[in-house]
């Protein structure tokens, strides 16, 4: 798919869509899908599409996943998980309905904003303002996104780390197949560890870089430490790279565990920084995580700045 193609769905849908940069080498930001961000390099969108998620709406029938970049509250599970709310998992309907509006723009820079009120697993509701500010910078065959991710905690109560935990995470998704595979620096053991069945057969170390197959074989989700400084997501059946790096967190904050673990269970002392999900659909997920501080103060602002570079494989990346 193209980028003029995309925003032809867009309109289709009936949902509205900005671009940043150019619809050739940008971003198109789904302002009525949850804020998804769509990388657009020569022309092709790289991203996973899902055209019923552009052209349909998420009901209590059914979920529907529209790929892209997604900004989401972290953890998923445990009894502070905000996919839980029901007892049952599903995407909270405040972000699955969520109406973004564009608060600032540039020349190749936008800030997208919406409230989304989050209900955890406990029960608590937590008033959030998501914010996504997106800036592209192409360069010969490599396209860069820096986006500076944010959940604003609006409540009125301070909330300590017993009853609520809060973080920004940013699942990019992309379509895979044979040959696909993830590879990070190895940091060692405790750097990695599953958040599903085990998944070691899908792994090898290699000159230093630890190779996770992403090929649509196994589901599987790892979280990785904070000693990994990036991840790359090779899809050599489009001869691209996909690298991301997110910023390490204020000396306030710390990594939570984001874990689609039961709710009736605590969130264990994991920190997650990465995740790699592999799903068995034609699609994975490289993720990055944010943190949060032992306490919520009103107002308090949780950011992570994520830089992902799209490069062709005939472009030298400096690693």
């Amino acid at each position: 798919m193209n980028g003029s193609e995309l925003i032809e769905l867009f309109k289709k849908g009936g949902k509205r869509c900005h671009i940043i940069g150019t619809a050739e080498n940008g971003v198109i930001a789904g302002l009525d899908l949850e804020g998804r961000l769509y990388t657009v390099m020569d022309g092709t969108v790289m991203n996973r599409v899902n055209p019923a998620a552009v052209l349909g709406i998420t009901t209590r029938s059914g979920y529907l996943n529209p790929g892209g970049d997604g900004l989401w509250p972290a953890p998923e599970g445990t009894c502070l998980g905000y996919q839980y709310g029901t007892g049952n998992w599903r995407v909270p309907p405040g972000l699955a309905g969520a109406r973004f509006l564009v608060t600032e723009q540039t020349a190749g820079r936008a800030r997208i904003e919406a409230e989304i009120d989050l209900i955890n697993a406990s029960g608590l509701g937590v008033p959030a303002i998501f914010s996504r500010d997106v800036s592209v910078g192409p360069d010969n065959n490599c396209l860069t996104v820096k986006v500076i991710e944010s959940i604003q905690y609006a409540g009125a109560r301070t909330l300590n780390h017993g009853e609520c935990i809060l973080a920004p995470w940013t699942l990019c998704q992309f379509d895979c197949g044979p040959g696909c595979e993830v590879v990070f620096p190895a940091a060692g053991d405790a750097d990695i560890w599953d958040l599903y069945d085990p998944s070691d057969d899908c792994r090898y170390i290699k000159d230093g870089l630890v190779h996770t197959r992403t090929d649509a074989s196994r589901r599987y989700q790892i979280g990785i430490g904070e000693a990994v400084p990036w991840i790359k997501l090779r899809l050599p059946h489009k001869k691209n790279e996909i690298k991301r790096s997110a910023s390490r967190l204020p000396e306030n904050m710390d990594y939570i565990d984001i874990a689609d673990a039961s709710p009736s269970t605590r969130p264990s002392d994991k920190g997650t920084r990465y995740s790699v999900y592999s799903d068995m659909n034609g699609f994975m997920e490289i993720e990055a995580v944010g943190g949060c501080p032992h306490v919520l103060e009103p107002g308090v602002v949780l950011p992570v700045e994520v830089v992902t570079e799209y490069r062709s494989m005939e472009c030298k990346d400096e690693e």
